[in-house]
């Protein structure tokens, strides 16, 4: 089913809604999920959150992209309960491992953030990405919002480990120095 007859369910209250999305989105959201929980049963658990989530938003809102808003939800959702349960600790997800990753490169939150410092940010990185290959841009965005495991990486882009590590840590690297040239203290 197109996303644009799922939102139109959505907004006439239909629960034929929910079931579309699952339908059309369920494997998406358990893969966002699970790579940062690395549990299934809390990764299924988020998801049926989304759903609940998304139709509490809509209406009002009405996503441009369905599958970037549902994927919003669930990854939000599922870094909540990756903090709320210590699932760091556990030893599986991805979520403290890439956040480490990044930490040279993202500026640290410290009292209030302004909005437009955050926009400034989002552009920047905006600007960084789009300067990539694809197959860059795809490897750290699917590492660094996905949190997609380096193993799966490297199966996925037919690499060797160590191949992807060293990409990721060379793009790093160079989002860092692109971001310091846009004046974006670290």
């Amino acid at each position: 089913m197109e996303d644009n007859r799922i939102l139109e369910l959505y907004w006439k209250r239909q629960e034929a809604a929910i079931t579309r999305t699952a339908e059309k989105y369920g494997r998406y959201c358990q893969t966002i999920s699970y790579n940062i929980l690395h549990n299934r049963e809390d990764a299924e658990e988020c998801v049926n959150d989304t759903w609940f989530h998304a139709w509490n938003s809509m209406p009002p809102h009405y996503p441009n992209r369905l599958s970037a808003y549902l994927g919003k939800i669930t990854r939000n959702l599922s870094i909540n309960r990756f903090k709320s349960y210590g699932a760091g600790k556990r030893g599986g997800g991805q979520a403290a491992l890439v956040l480490s990753e990044l930490a040279d490169c993202i500026p640290a939150a410290g009292g209030v953030e302004d909005v437009v410092e955050e926009m400034v940010l989002v552009d920047a990185i905006e600007m960084f990405l789009y300067g990539l290959t694809e197959q860059k841009r795809n490897i750290f965005i699917r590492r660094y919002w996905y949190l997609t495991p380096v193993k799966e990486l490297a199966r996925t882009y037919r690499m060797s480990e160590g191949k992807v590590a060293s990409m990721l840590f060379r793009m790093r690297r160079e989002l860092k120095e692109h971001l310091e040239k846009e004046g974006i203290v670290l």
